[in-house]
């Protein structure tokens, strides 16, 4: 199976801090990765890490089997990020507009709108229940309405990484639901490979295939089958403090 994102001896520092030491896993095309672990245990790191987004101390990181330090192909990894910083909501742009972004950065220059990707923008706002609000202002959306923007923009280049950063957190549960449902659909189907940091482990059990728990260090990386091989998922996963709180003493 094809590797999308292999880390090797992992570590990275905040000055000081040793955020991550000697992390090594490696996710392959078509996982559904449930990225869990405690406040402050490096999940943020790891993800913005592996972006290029922070220098790594030692080890190495490959994307798509090349080293990070001479991949320049990011247009096919979409980011979903706890907090939307790259966007002013108070900016009076529109819905539309917003998602529009997620093409135009895949785009070569000269980057130019076409017909065919406005139809794109028109089939996820509706597959993601938002058409209705195509021609609102994001500063007048709700927070679970801006996460479901900021998906569709994620995901608008057709990315065949996406990473997502407690991506539920503004969402009320019936929005919940339909977001991973989504992002059940784009890994079934579009063959997405899914790196989901959260801390809803309910819907880990319930969607990913594999678990990443990180604590500065690699505590497991398994299979949903093998870290539940009851098959009763979700009750597992109801407990999973005691399993991961077992793992880590053992």
């Amino acid at each position: 199976m094809k590797k999308i994102i292999e880390t090797i001896n992992l570590s990275v520092h905040y000055g000081q801090t040793e955020a991550l030491k000697d992390v090594s896993f490696a996710v392959e095309q078509g996982d559904f990765v449930g990225l869990v672990g405690p406040n402050g245990g490096g999940k943020t790191t790891l993800a913005k890490s592996v972006l290029g987004l922070l220098p790594v101390a030692s080890g190495k990181i490959l994307l798509f089997n090349q080293a990070i330090e001479s991949f320049d192909d990011f247009k096919r990894i979409g980011y979903l990020p706890q907090k939307h910083t790259g966007i002013n909501q108070l900016f009076p742009a529109s819905v539309e507009e917003v998602v529009l972004l997620g093409i135009l950065s895949s785009k070569k220059w000269p980057r130019k709108i076409n017909q065919k990707d406005r139809q794109r923008i028109d089939e996820l706002l509706k597959s993601l229940g938002i058409s209705n609000l195509k021609g609102k202002l994001i500063s007048e959306l709700s927070g679970g309405q801006q996460q479901k923007v900021f998906l569709a923009r994620a995901i608008a280049s057709e990315p065949e990484l996406l990473i997502l950063d407690e991506p539920s957190t503004a969402l009320d549960p019936n929005s919940r639901e339909q977001f991973f449902a989504q992002l059940k659909e784009l890994n079934s189907q579009k063959k997405t490979t899914i790196i989901l940091i959260t801390h809803d482990t309910g819907y880990v059990g319930k969607y990913a295939n594999k678990l990443l728990y990180i604590d500065r260090k690699l505590v497991f990386f398994v299979k949903i089958a093998d870290f539940c091989p009851s098959g009763e998922i979700e009750s597992c996963f109801e407990k999973s403090d005691k399993h991961i709180i077992w793992h880590q003493h053992k």
